[in-house]
């Protein structure tokens, strides 16, 4: 009797994890994930067309609770805005940061993927164009809260998108140097002094 199809399926992306995580996108062997997860290449092809597939569904979940994670954000910063709390919106606690640490290891292995060994890949870019978007974002926010009669230093786009790239460099040092979660959140504490975006941006 065959394997069931959901088991290839499962043994496949065990396999490939471990593949790209130990060789990177460019380097790893689509035979040797067929062989370490027990199956012929004509099983693996019939789920997966191609190498790109089949990293895409790996990191793909990861890629979707960073968007959410946007959206959640995006729609958290207007609703402070309309009770007046701008101020509250670039508070960089400590416990703030925490919670991105804590949402980055959650993830630890597709962040791994996305960010270490990426090359070659359609996600190569995962970080400067996550970075670019948060960037639009920002200045679109800055721009409204302007037009409110509110305070703001507007910075140019160029900028905002370097600072912003120093602070999520500093939040996924500790992945990318394979540190532990607890070490990843003492690291926050020096994070949250590093980073005063009130001051910043004028609040």
């Amino acid at each position: 009797m065959g394997i069931p199809d959901h088991n290839i399926y499962t043994q496949v992306l065990v396999s490939a994890r471990k593949e790209f995580l130990e060789k990177g996108y460019t380097k790893a062997s689509l035979r040797e994930i067929c062989k370490k997860a027990g199956v012929t290449t004509g099983a693996l092809y019939k789920r997966f067309p191609n190498k790109e597939s089949l990293f895409m569904a790996l990191v793909e979940p990861v890629i979707r609770d960073v968007y959410l994670l946007e959206k959640r954000v995006e729609e958290h910063d207007y609703a402070c805005l309309e009770k007046g709390n701008a101020r509250e919106i670039w508070e960089a606690s400590t416990e703030t940061i925490k919670d991105y640490a804590n949402f980055i290891y959650d993830r630890y292995e597709g962040f791994r993927l996305l960010l270490c060994k990426a090359e070659g890949s359609p996600c190569n870019n995962f970080m400067h164009d996550f970075v670019t978007r948060h960037t639009k974002v920002t200045l679109k926010f800055l721009k409204v809260v302007q037009e409110k009669g509110m305070n703001v230093k507007l910075i140019n786009e160029m900028e905002l998108h370097m600072l912003l790239t120093a602070f999520y460099a500093t939040l996924f040092e500790p992945l990318l140097h394979g540190l532990s979660r607890e070490d990843a959140l003492r690291h926050c504490e020096y994070v949250a002094q590093l980073f005063n975006w009130r001051v910043i941006f004028g609040f």
